[in-house]
């Protein structure tokens, strides 16, 4: 996950994706996730680039995440922070 915060919430935002992420990693199927700045490309003016990196069990973990809980875990980040961030998505699979 690709992020965009405002700089001037950029600290609250970083407490509210400590907890996001340890609720992310309860559930089942998801085994590890990485917080990281992203330097470059670099964010917008006034912003701070973040991604987040989770790590899922499987393909049906993932599945299960969009299905059953992706919903409202995105909908809860859109009601604290609304417009002051931006947050883009990709999935990737390890190289076989």
């Amino acid at each position: 996950v690709n992020i965009e915060v405002d700089a001037s919430a950029h600290e609250e935002y970083r407490v509210w994706l400590r907890d996001h992420v340890a609720e992310l990693l309860a559930l089942p199927g998801f085994t590890g996730a990485k917080v990281f700045e992203v330097l470059d490309p670099p964010p917008s003016a006034g912003r701070v680039g973040l991604s987040v990196q989770y790590a899922l069990r499987d393909q049906a973990a993932l599945d299960d995440y969009l299905r059953d809980h992706a919903p409202r875990l995105r909908a809860d980040g859109i009601a604290r922070f609304g417009d002051r961030f931006q947050a883009t998505r990709r999935v990737l699979r390890g190289a076989r």
